[in-house]
């Protein structure tokens, strides 16, 4: 499967596999959209956080259903180091059920449920965590994956 990932404003085309050979692990973190407040500050958090995983072999990967521009532009505002895949078809979402209801106040619409999977380099999960805050949530995958 093909995908578009952006890094530091670049943006480029390729297989998902690809990817996950690039380190011994990879984190993906599933967000509901860029530049809101909860996912800009844990973006930034990951990003300084960034080379404690890459020392370790662990590459972190954000998705969302943004854009490649929308990524691009929030890249460049907040400075982030981590690279994200633009899944706007939900192909991700749906296959790591990432994607549930949200209920606001009488409404009811579909969402990205905030979520974290540590796969290996065959994309088996070997951990996950649905519904995560954006506080904290570094920390506790760093004591989680770093030994």
């Amino acid at each position: 499967m093909n995908i578009n990932i952006v890094e530091k404003s670049n943006s480029r085309e390729t297989k998902f596999t690809e990817i996950l050979k690039q380190k011994k692990q990879t984190i993906l973190y599933f967000y509901p959209k860029d530049n809101t407040s909860g996912c800009s500050l844990e973006a930034r958090d990951f990003s300084t956080h960034l080379k404690t995983f890459l020392d370790n072999e662990i590459q972190v990967i954000w998705i969302s259903k943004d854009s490649q521009e929308s990524h691009c532009k929030f890249i460049e505002k907040h400075w982030l180091t981590i690279p994200l895949i633009s899944d706007p078809e939900l192909i991700l979402h749906k296959k790591f059920w990432a994607r549930g209801e949200k209920r606001n106040y009488w409404k009811t619409y579909e969402w990205t449920i905030r979520s974290t999977f540590l796969l290996d380099q065959s994309g088996n999960i070997i951990k996950e965590r649905r519904n995560v805050k954006a506080t904290g949530h570094v920390e506790k995958i760093i004591k989680e994956t770093i030994k």
